[in-house]
């Protein structure tokens, strides 16, 4: 990246020496037609306020451009009033011309860019007739029409994409928030669910269990812990470089997560099958499934806290790797109605749907409830 950035800056640093130049043999065309008497040593003097304008246009945009437009107007009316007759200034010219496309790019609101763009059409306008002679002011004035079209057009182009980039790193912006509210549900939420749940459960066995009150005040502070270490990580991933922007799961991780569950709620009996390891699986598809798999387990904790034991599998089908979530007993229904305003069931569908996958959600003819999320795996 840093390799990239200095080639990036040298390019700049090149290119602008290149325009330098440029206007500086300009200038030298300048010298050779002032030579020659006459008010031309003014449009020789100004095409050197020019070149000064050009290198402070970058801190002063619209106000080098403004006062070269006074002046170059000024100039032609003095040739124009005196009769005077010459040639327009080419540097003067040049410069009017790089400062107005970067006007054209980076003035806001995009009405003042125009309004500036057509007042330098103006002022070219006013060199060809107030300088050239009665013969040659209908050839400058071509020239230099063809010469601020093309820069405007150039301008209007460069704007454009500009434009599209602001509106790209908006889009990605609002993306990123949304990743954020999923990455705090789904990070989050499964363990202040567990710490609630545990909260209640030790006041209620308070009364007739006061000895079990202490082991349940330490799942809470252990859940609690846990919470933190998200929190932390969610905050690390989200200060690290693009590159590392996604937390990545493992297969060990979703075994992990169930044991967590069955230590705290019903029991999670998990399989993998054959054909799954943690490099057949895409990265992006690992962290997808870990966070489908804690919704799912969030949600039978919340929503379906008497089920008898939680089945979940993860197997392969030629292309395809499924993941099924099913609970037993009373209550499995886990009502998936987001109570409260929550977006859980909505986060995991746009995750799965996001990889070119699918998910469903609902009861099973047996009773239970089940919750399949289905991964291509191109």
């Amino acid at each position: 990246m840093r390799e990239s950035h200095r080639l990036v800056y040298w390019i700049r640093r090149l290119s602008e020496l290149a325009m330098l130049g440029w206007l500086g043999l300009l200038l030298l065309a300048d010298l050779a037609v002032a030579l020659g008497g006459g008010l031309q040593w003014l449009v020789f003097l100004l095409g050197n306020a020019g070149i000064a304008a050009v290198i402070l246009r970058r801190s002063h945009r619209v106000q080098t451009y403004a006062i070269m437009l006074c002046l170059s107007f000024a100039v032609s009316m003095i040739m124009w009033l005196t009769g005077t007759s010459g040639m327009p200034g080419a540097a003067e010219t040049g410069v009017l011309l790089v400062l107005m496309l970067g006007v054209l790019r980076h003035v806001e609101p995009v009405r003042d860019a125009a309004m500036l763009a057509v007042s330098g059409l103006i002022v070219l306008m006013a060199e060809a007739i107030g300088r050239a002679s009665a013969g040659g002011a209908l050839v400058y004035s071509f020239m230099l029409l063809v010469a601020w079209s093309t820069i405007a057009g150039v301008g209007g182009y460069l704007r454009f994409q500009q434009e599209r980039r602001k509106e790209a790193v908006r889009s990605v912006r609002r993306a990123e928030r949304l990743e954020l509210a999923r990455e705090l549900h789904d990070l989050v939420a499964h363990h202040i669910t567990g710490i609630v749940v545990q909260a209640q459960a030790a006041r209620t066995v308070a009364q007739t269990k006061p000895e079990a009150v202490l082991p349940a005040l330490d799942a809470i502070a252990t859940a609690g812990g846990d919470a933190l270490t998200s929190m932390r990580r969610m905050v690390t991933v989200l200060r690290a470089d693009e590159a590392a922007r996604t937390p990545g799961s493992t297969l060990a991780d979703l075994r992990l997560l169930t044991e967590r569950f069955s230590s705290e709620g019903p029991k999670v009996a998990f399989e993998i099958g054959s054909g799954i390891d943690d490099q057949t699986l895409p990265p992006e598809v690992l962290t997808t499934l870990h966070r489908v798999l804690q919704e799912a387990l969030t949600n039978i904790r919340k929503h379906a806290q008497r089920s008898a034991w939680v089945e979940a599998d993860l197997r392969r089908y030629d292309s395809t790797v499924v993941l099924r979530v099913l609970n037993h007993g009373a209550d499995a229904n886990p009502r998936l109605a987001r109570t409260g305003g929550g977006f859980g069931l909505v986060g995991m569908a746009e995750r799965v749907e996001a990889l070119g996958g699918r998910l469903t959600a609902g009861p099973t003819p047996e009773g239970a409830w089940q919750v399949i999320a289905e991964f291509p795996l191109h």
